[in-house]
């Protein structure tokens, strides 16, 4: 399951290492960098004096944070913009925000409240008054700024980012109030029952994307807003604009989805007993997206995080070996401890083998050098193309009806392209994307997932150009089952009944401690996946949360 990666001879920060279900990696002799250190030992709030002048160093004290964040905050309070500006890292784009802050924003009579430091990270709590023409309403929100020394001199100043103002903004974003250029809209379930974040915390981010798409095409009126107009790195991105307080009512049009309400509670429910958990679940049939939650309600990470999959890769890859006739699933199939490939030595989780194995013990217990070892027998551009052919994934071509990462399989060579085999390389997706894997094999041909029906606005679904041979599904399904009832999945899966099929997964990622527990599984007609990031091995973190939603969703 977790996955370790280190390339002999070279810094672990350019070669994570990955244990666990991905690959562990030994290290060879690497040179060390050496860094010559000039002055002092290094006490906090020191001055090293050099040939230019003096220069503070080493970590921030309390009273230097506490005072930069406080000339800040004061000046800025009192609209005193350029002295607020010159106490941080950027002077030029802290006065062009803070300026707009007042003026298109139209934000006055601002208290500033610092909480308590952690470290140079300093909370505040920020209230005012937002006015428009004639109408006024209070605003509150609690935001955050780090200190940090400033290059040259090593001056206490804020670090500046975006992020200061508010904490929804991104470069190149702006704060406006005004009529807002498009229309709300008022989200419907596949019942007809009203969509809110009240209701629903984790679909802010939807209800956002629904109203970019559709706003102007559902027959409302706007309203005056504060809004966060978004700039070229935020649309790049597919953040859509965001309203942060309405100060007159629109009339919104109505926007029909797909999700079901029973399911959406419930995964906001099981998300919520975790901390950055998200999962979505699917109708296999169709690609209707029943529910999506994520436990951070800020970025839609179950529709547009960009992580390593871990494990739960090997289903895709698993169907091309099998495709390929480098694996067949009751034949014998190597899984050593370890395989050396492009410079890189791999091995399993705890340096485990299956001794005259099969290649289903291998998926079962999710062997990374079983898969490892079939890369001398591929193209560099085979998984690619397989992932784009079959299950329709990398083309950024979906058309779900709110902004999504579509996943991203790029070509790779040597060593990366064997680390893409167990979900690792440059393998990146998310929930929406490992629970439509998951759909694709228990459908037996890829549909597109979708939140709002392609007969609203008549917009084509994007298509696979083939399916898997029926002996190839076949295989890929057992495979599937037997990992749900006796494999790694088995725990997570115990009280799901039925037609079901699972695979867990972990992928490590450089500087987190723990790895991202990664689940993918169907049953019936649902299709689910999750992802716990930091959680530890997806079998008993994200697993959980899958196997409730399926167990429960009928």
């Amino acid at each position: 399951m977790g996955n370790r990666v280190r390339a002999a001879g070279e810094r672990r920060r350019t070669r994570p290492a990955v244990i666990g279900a991905v690959v562990a990696v030994v290290v060879g002799a690497g040179g060390v960098g050496a860094y010559a250190l000039i002055g002092g030992g290094g006490q906090e709030g020191t001055r090293t004096t050099t040939a230019r002048e003096d220069v503070r160093t080493g970590p921030l004290s309390a009273a230097e944070v506490t005072a930069a964040a406080e000339r800040f905050l004061t000046a800025w309070e009192a609209g005193q913009v350029s002295e607020a500006a010159a106490a941080t890292d950027d002077p030029a784009a802290a006065t062009a925000l803070l300026t707009a802050y007042a003026k298109e924003a139209g934000v006055r009579d601002v208290t500033l409240t610092p909480g308590t430091a952690a470290g140079a990270d300093v909370p505040f709590t920020l209230k005012g008054t937002v006015s428009y023409k004639e109408i006024a309403k209070p605003l509150t929100y609690r935001g955050a700024l780090t200190v940090v020394r400033r290059a040259g001199d090593g001056e206490p100043l804020v670090g500046w980012r975006p992020e200061v103002v508010h904490p929804d903004l991104r470069d190149g974003d702006r704060l406006v109030t005004g009529e807002a250029g498009t229309p709300p809209v008022k989200a419907l379930d596949r019942d007809g029952g009203e969509l809110t974040t009240k209701t629903y915390p984790s679909l802010g981010s939807v209800l956002d994307g629904l109203r970019a798409k559709y706003g102007e095409k559902a027959g409302g009126e706007a309203g005056v807003e504060l809004r966060i107009v978004r700039g070229k790195a935020s649309e790049k991105a597919k953040l859509s604009d965001k309203t942060l307080l309405e100060l007159s009512e629109g009339t919104p049009g109505t926007v029909p989805t797909t999700l079901d309400p029973s399911l959406q509670a419930a995964a906001e429910a099981q998300v919520a007993q975790k901390k950055r958990a998200s999962v979505v679940v699917l109708r296999p049939s169709t690609g209707e997206i029943l529910a999506v939650a994520n436990s951070s309600h800020g970025f839609n990470t179950a529709f547009q995080g960009s992580l390593a999959p871990g494990s739960t890769m090997k289903v895709i890859t698993a169907s091309m070996l099998i495709e390929k006739g480098l694996a067949s699933m009751d034949e014998q199939h190597p899984c050593p401890k370890y395989f050396s490939y492009g410079g890189w030595k791999f091995q399993n989780l705890d340096k485990f083998q299956i001794k005259d194995g099969t290649f289903r013990a291998s998926f079962a217990r999710s062997c990374n050098t079983a898969f490892i070892s079939q890369a001398p027998e591929l193209k560099d551009d085979d998984l690619t193309k397989h992932t784009q052919q079959v299950f329709g994934l990398g083309m950024n071509d979906w058309q779900v009806g709110v902004p999504t990462f579509d996943g991203s399989v790029p070509v790779q060579k040597d060593a990366p392209m064997g680390a893409s085999l167990i979900g690792q390389g440059g393998v990146r997706m998310n929930p929406l994307n490992m629970a439509s894997v998951s759909a694709t094999v228990k459908a037996g041909v890829f549909h597109q997932p979708y939140l709002v029906s392609p007969e609203v606005d008549g917009r084509e679904l994007a298509t696979a150009s083939r399916t898997l041979s029926p002996g190839t599904l076949a295989q890929l399904r057992e495979l599937m089952s037997y990992t749900a009832t006796s494999g790694t999945a088995a725990e997570a899966m115990a009280q799901v009944s039925g037609d079901r099929g699972a695979k867990t997964g972990s992928a490590e990622v450089d500087g987190q401690k723990k790895p991202n527990g990664w689940f993918t599984a169907y049953r019936g007609d649902l299709a689910a996946a999750g992802v716990v990031q930091e959680g530890g091995h997806g079998g008993s973190t994200a697993g959980p949360i899958v196997a409730a939603l399926l167990k429960n969703g009928g």
